[in-house]
């Protein structure tokens, strides 16, 4: 395992919204190989709640926006996948 004072030297030139943007991507691209849309979907809507609940002194007010988005499309995917 990775001793905390390399993760914390890591996180310090990053704000929160960006760790979570990276940690989003990260898990969109784990969801992918098993093809289930309805998976990607609420990974979507997990993450805008997050953005979104997210502290404005920790993220600037982007991410708000980018939180709001995802809630928009997190429903919107799982309304259009198969079963």
């Amino acid at each position: 395992m990775l001793p905390l004072q390399v993760i914390d030297s890591f996180l310090l030139n990053y704000n929160v919204g960006q760790a979570l943007l990276l940690v989003f991507v990260l898990a969109t691209v784990g969801a992918l190989p098993l093809k289930s849309r309805r998976l990607v979907a609420i990974n979507t809507t997990v993450f805008g709640l997050v953005f979104i609940m997210t502290p404005q002194s920790l993220a600037p007010v982007h991410y708000l926006f980018l939180g709001i988005a995802m809630l928009v499309v997190g429903p919107v995917l799982w309304v259009t996948a198969e079963r």
